[in-house]
This record gives structure tokens, C-alpha cells and sequence, in this order.
């Protein structure tokens, strides 16, 4: 009868165990000084080593020739307890005798000493399963065992294990292997079972096994077949249902286009090739937080990353969209994957969803309105808005061409330049600027600045010349020096695109004052006596 490759390929002794060494070097040690607890609590995720390293435990305490606090599978014991066959060493389904009963069935049968090995042992999986009742009913012997008797627990929900049942027991939190890791294991199965498998097609399955040791070998499984002895990514694509890295970059792109047509259209078609909708939108997700790591924090968001996307892929697509919009395109994927177990069509629960992705306006909630005001700021502050005013205001103002064929062309002259005192200043240009020099200054200097019309400084474009003006003479000395005025002009030559000179103006001061009044004035103040006014 075929085995599968996980059972086939489970770890004989603490040294083959993978990616948990701090476990296995302290149980090694315990077992060597013959300081072994009464009872232990393995922790972690599913596919970890936590029911491996429990039934090595189970010989090691009971080999009659240890090797380095390693089991020998050879003795009699460990053959009968690799077997099933050895009656003193017992592996209980806590999901299926999680009762009050079996627990006390458990108690009464612990108290009777081994028949075939030197200690009983009891290997409780998904302890945390167990009723109240039965945790109740498992405490006392668990505090004070007889001394042939040892207790190994292993949950996978470590927050549902009463406090009573942790403090009696030696824990023990196995760790999430790596892709690499797992990578590394793949490897090693295919080699021992003369499977030639790509890099790439390794790279997918550890991504696909999401930190499981046991999914990535079933994986494997089911992308062997009978007569092929070789894995690529292709196949592994056809085998498991899955979009590819290629077909999942072209739906995000399509979704950040905002093209509804070309995403309906890709789907309709990985669809017809037997694609799993829900893999599909998986992936979508996946890529979704990806390039989200990747816009939060791009230098350590590298080493991150999934791999449902290549990395050259996944820099392509992260100017496209902005870290809102990949929030929302996470949030409706995941609430579509959701709802499938109730759903009455996944088809039509997928298209919806790509249609909402692809068309923000048709929601009004908060998330979707802050994804449209993200992109529409991105874009003012790369200057998309202003360029395409300028543009428009040439083109209203340039001449019409002549109608009839017969007359003059004319005459070609190089533009003026623009009359001073005239506001050229582009449409949402002071808003901008105001925002990034807030984002220099401090308080109070930050205060002059302002969009409000009522704000101390105001600024417009004449010819080439940002102008600055100043409410009141105060402010002109506040604002009017060098350092900042410099910094002004590098902010508004990154919205322009061109140079310009900055200066500051009290826009309160009057014309020039008339030197002949100012005279007349003064000789009157110094002749007060003579010139009386009635």
C-alpha cells in the first residue's frame, strides 16, 4: 500500500527533526542528565514537528540502547512503538474523546504500571479540545503522576489550554519554519524518491506550505505522478489550480489601471483552464500585501515577501498603487474568500469582486473614498494636475489656424516673456507648495503659511518670480530670509518642473511717496508758528 510522503519521511530521532533545535537540544539533554518532567506541552502552528517529536520522546524514554539521547529503532521497544503495536504508549484524539468520561477511563487505566516498556505514555494531540470538565478531571494526575507515567500534550491553540493544565506542564513553543527550510526539505524528499524539481517549482510549493512541513511534502505528493518523475512550475500550476506568478501581476494590473474589461477577461479565461477561484483570489491577496510591505517599509519588505509575485514584477506594479488602495483591494478579497463557504456561486461572487476592485467609485464607504483622495494627492504632488493646466491654458490661448489656403502663414516669433505684476500661478500650485513647506518648517514659522485666503503670506507666479506677499512688515522680516527663500524655490521647482526666483513683499506698502510733498510736509512741521491752520 502506498504511504504518503509525510508519513514515509517522518523524522526517527531529535537530530532529523528540522528547524527546531532549541527544542530538541533541551529534550536531548534532559533525556542524557535523566532530569525528564512528567509532563510536557508542545506548542505551534500545524505541520511543525509537535506529534514527531512527541513519539520520539515516547522511545526515547523507553529504548533499551539510547544513542546520545537519541532513540535506536532497533531495540524491541521502539520497533513495537514505531509498529502501533506497544499497548503502554498511547496517542489520544483529544477532538474525539474530549469528554468527561474518557478522561476518567485515562486516569484509571494511568494508575496500573507498564506491561511491555519501562514508562506509559500518553500523547494527547489537540489537547485543547478537551471540555472544561475533562480539563478539570486531568488535573490532579497530571500534578502528580505515578512515576512510570509521563504526559505529553500538543496544541495548536495555546490561548484555549486552561492556566491550571499550563502550570503543571514544561512547555515547549515549536517555531514556524521558513521557506527556505521547507525548501530545503522538499528538496531532500524529491532527491530520496528520484524526483528531478525546479528551483522555481521548490520556491512555489514552500510558499504555498505557509510555514508547514507536512503541507509542503503533501504538496510535493500531489504533483508527482506515476509516470513523470520530474516537477516544474508549470505543472505545479496545472497540478494545484493555481494562477501563476505571471497571471496574478496581469490581474493587478489590470485592477490598478482600472481596466474592469482586461481583468474580467483574464478571469474568464484562467476560469475556463480549471483554475481554483478560490486559489485565484488568494494569490490576489498575497500580492496585495506584498506590494502594501513593499510601500511601508522597502528596505526591509524585501526579505518578506511571499513569493506569489517575482521581485522585478512586484517593483512594476508599486507606483501604480497607493498603500490605501492596496488596504481596500485586500479587504474586499478577503471578504469575497469569506463568504464562499455560504456563497450559492463562486464565479459570481469572483466577477463582483474584480468589479469592485476595478471601479472605486461605484462605493461610497470610507475605505474606498480614501483609496479615490490618496490617488488624486499622489498625483497633485508629482505635478500631473499642474502640467496638464499649463497645457490647457496654451492651448486656449494659442491663435487658430487659417482657413483659407491662399493667405500668408504667420510669421513665426519667439515668445514674450511675461508681463510682471500679472498672477500666472497654476491652478492648486499654492496649495501644494504650502503643504510641503509646512512639512519643513516649525512652529510658529510654519504658521505664515496657509491655503486660506485670510493666511499672512499669500503667493503667485509673475513671469518667472514667485512672489511672496506678506500681510504686514513683521511678516516680511519673518519670512524674507535667505535660507528660506531658498528652500521655497527648491519646493516649487519640484511642482514646476522649471526654475524660479522667490522674493518676499509687504503687499500693505503703498506707491512711492512724491520727494517734493515729503519736502513741503517737513518745511510745514518746521514752520508751525507762522502757518496756522483755521
Amino acid at each position: 500500500m502506498y504511504q504518503a510522503l509525510y508519513r514515509k519521511y517522518r523524522p526517527q530521532t531529535f537530530d532529523d527533526v528540522a528547524g527546531q533545535q532549541a527544542v530538541t537540544r533541551t529534550l536531548k539533554a534532559q533525556l542524557l542528565s535523566g532530569k525528564l518532567s512528567h509532563a510536557y506541552l508542545f506548542t505551534g502552528s500545524r505541520g511543525t514537528g509537535k506529534t514527531s517529536c512527541a513519539k520520539i520522546l515516547a522511545k526515547a524514554v523507553n529504548c533499551l540502547a539510547p544513542e546520545d539521547g537519541n532513540p535506536c529503532n532497533r531495540c524491541a521497544a521502539c520497533r513495537s512503538i514505531d509498529e502501533g503495536s506497544c499497548m503502554d504508549v498511547l496517542e489520544i484524539d483529544a477532538a474525539s474523546n474530549n469528554g468527561v468520561d474518557n478522561v476518567r477511563d485515562l486516569r484509571d487505566d494511568a494508575v496500573y504500571t507498564p506491561s511491555q516498556v519501562k514508562t506509559r505514555v500518553y500523547i494527547i494531540d489537540e489537547v485543547h479540545m478537551l471540555s472544561i470538565s475533562a480539563f478539570n478531571a486531568l488535573l490532579k494526575i497530571i500534578e502528580e503522576p505515578p512515576e512510570h507515567l509521563l504526559f505529553i500534550l500538543a496544541t495548536t491553540e495555546l490561548h484555549k489550554v486552561p492556566a491550571t493544565i499550563l502550570s503543571r506542564c514544561q512547555r515547549f513553543a515549536f517555531r514556524r519554519p521558513g521557506a527556505e527550510e521547507i525548501g530545503e526539505r522538499i528538496e531532500y524528499v524529491a532527491c530520496q524518491e528520484g524526483v528531478t524539481i525546479e528551483p522555481e517549482a521548490v520556491r512555489i510549493l514552500a510558499r504555498l506550505a505557509d510555514g508547514a512541513f507536512r503541507d509542503g511534502l503533501n504538496l510535493l505528493d500531489q504533483c508527482i505522478s506515476g509516470v513523470e518523475r520530474s516537477v516544474t512550475a508549470e505543472r505545479v500550476y496545472q497540478c494545484l489550480g493555481i494562477a501563476g506568478q505571471k497571471q496574478t501581476a496581469a490581474m493587478m494590473e489590470a485592477i490598478a489601471k482600472r481596466d474592469t474589461a482586461a481583468a474580467l477577461a483574464l478571469f474568464n479565461r484562467l476560469y475556463a483552464e480549471g483554475k481554483d477561484i478560490a486559489a485565484m483570489l488568494d494569490e490576489l491577496c498575497a500580492l496585495s500585501r506584498d506590494l502594501l510591505i513593499l510601500k511601508t517599509a522597502p528596505k526591509a519588505g524585501i526579505a518578506m515577501l511571499s513569493g506569489v509575485c517575482s521581485e522585478s514584477e512586484a517593483m512594476g506594479l508599486l507606483e501604480q498603487l497607493s498603500p490605501p488602495e492596496l488596504i481596500r483591494i485586500a479587504g474586499i478579497v478577503q471578504q469575497t474568500l469569506a463568504g464562499f463557504t455560504r456563497s450559492a456561486s463562486r464565479r459570481v461572487d469572483a466577477e463582483l469582486c474584480l468589479v469592485n476592485l476595478c471601479e472605486p467609485s461605484m462605493q461610497m464607504d470610507a475605505q474606498s473614498l480614501n483609496a479615490r483622495l490618496t490617488r488624486l494627492e499622489e498625483k497633485i504632488a508629482s505635478g500631473q494636475f499642474v502640467t496638464q493646466a499649463v497645457k490647457q491654458d496654451l492651448e486656449e490661448e494659442a491663435p487658430p489656424p487659417w482657413d483659407d489656403e491662399d493667405a500668408p502663414p504667420a510669421p513665426v516669433e519667439e515668445p514674450a516673456p511675461a508681463a510682471q505684476g500679472v498672477n500666472q500661478t497654476p491652478v492648486g500650485f499654492w496649495t501644494e507648495l504650502v503643504a510641503r513647506i509646512r512639512a519643513e518648517l516649525r512652529p510658529p514659522l510654519s504658521g505664515f503659511f496657509a491655503a486660506s485666503p485670510n493666511a499672512p503670506v499669500q503667493g503667485e507666479i509673475q513671469g518667472s518670480t514667485l512672489v511672496l506677499l506678506c500681510a504686514n512688515g513683521f511678516t516680511l522680516d519673518m519670512v524674507n530670509k535667505p535660507e528660506l527663500l531658498a528652500m521655497i524655490g527648491q519646493k516649487a521647482q519640484a511642482i514646476l518642473g522649471s526654475t524660479v526666483a522667490v522674493k518676499a513683499v509687504d503687499r500693505q506698502a503703498g506707491p512711492a511717496k512724491n520727494n517734493n510733498m515729503e519736502q513741503l510736509l517737513a518745511f510745514g512741521k518746521a514752520h508751525n508758528d507762522i502757518i496756522k491752520i483755521k
